[in-house]
């Protein structure tokens, strides 16, 4: 792959996520101020000694974007790391395995994806304990249904082809078959997949956040932020647009990124290409 076959909107795209990426890494050290630190009166306009302007509390807004960034982040990709590992190892195994154990993960699987994901995160989340690894697991378990779907159709695909049959003639395992053989064949269609699930991991939890039941305050996240902020858009304060940009503005950096590499990899047979 050439640097220069890259278009214009993947750029745009590579280049808001390495932002994105950057604030999240070094955040205390590039913010103006302390994530909690209230250093102002509220809402104060944009300019000064605030680029952002201050929050319903008096807290630098550029500050809590910066920080909110490592805590949405982290979060999301946390979770859809989990999400694609639960729904890669279910997918392949039903697919390489067959039988009753395809029908049995089947099954369940559109069971899961039958009951509103939202409805059904709102539910659980409100009766568990609101702590960290539990809002990530949650949201992991949701996703993976999905994972599982694709997962399930890109192997099947690859499982019938005929070095794969040749594996199986060799003697080769169930594990063999799955990291050797149907892994590196679909890993193209996949990596999309990551970057579309990555997307949503962001927007859905910045609705669980915008509904109280996401990253607890004071911690700073985009979707509390727009939360927090929302009442002073009837006063004509545009504290609440700020994190609800950045929210967007990452998603779709993620979609442009995501929908060049589906263009690149969408005529490959199997999912390979030239490097």
């Amino acid at each position: 792959m050439r640097l220069s076959s890259i278009p214009l909107s993947a750029w745009i795209g590579i280049a808001g996520i390495v932002l994105a990426l950057f604030c999240a890494i070094f955040a205390p050290w590039i913010a103006p101020f302390g994530e909690r630190d209230v250093v102002g009166d509220i809402w104060l306009p944009m300019g000064g000694d605030f680029l952002l302007g201050t929050d319903n509390l008096g807290r630098d807004l550029l500050s809590r974007l910066i920080f909110g960034a490592r805590t949405t982040i982290f979060v999301a990709l946390a979770a859809t790391v989990i999400s694609f590992s639960l729904g890669m190892l279910l997918s392949f195994t039903a697919a390489v395995t067959g039988g009753l154990i395809d029908q049995l993960f089947s099954r369940f699987n559109d069971l899961m994806m039958a009951i509103p994901t939202l409805i059904f995160a709102l539910v659980v989340l409100a009766v568990l304990p609101q702590q960290l690894w539990i809002l990530i697991l949650v949201m992991a378990i949701l996703d993976s249904t999905r994972v599982f779907r694709i997962g399930r159709a890109v192997a099947l695909d690859v499982a019938v082809m005929e070095f794969v049959e040749a594996a199986r003639l060799r003697g080769e395992g169930t594990r063999w078959i799955i990291f050797r053989e149907i892994l590196p064949n679909t890993l193209s269609p996949l990596l999309a997949e990551f970057g579309l699930r990555f997307a949503f991991s962001i927007l859905f939890l910045s609705t669980l956040s915008f509904l109280g039941l996401g990253i607890q305050p004071p911690a700073a996240d985009w979707g509390g932020m727009v939360k927090d902020n929302k009442d002073g858009i009837i006063f004509g304060i545009s504290a609440a647009l700020v994190p609800g940009g950045a929210i967007a503005g990452l998603a779709i950096c993620v979609n442009l990124v995501v929908d060049w590499l589906m263009k690149r990899t969408s005529s490959l047979k199997g999912g390979r290409g030239d490097a």
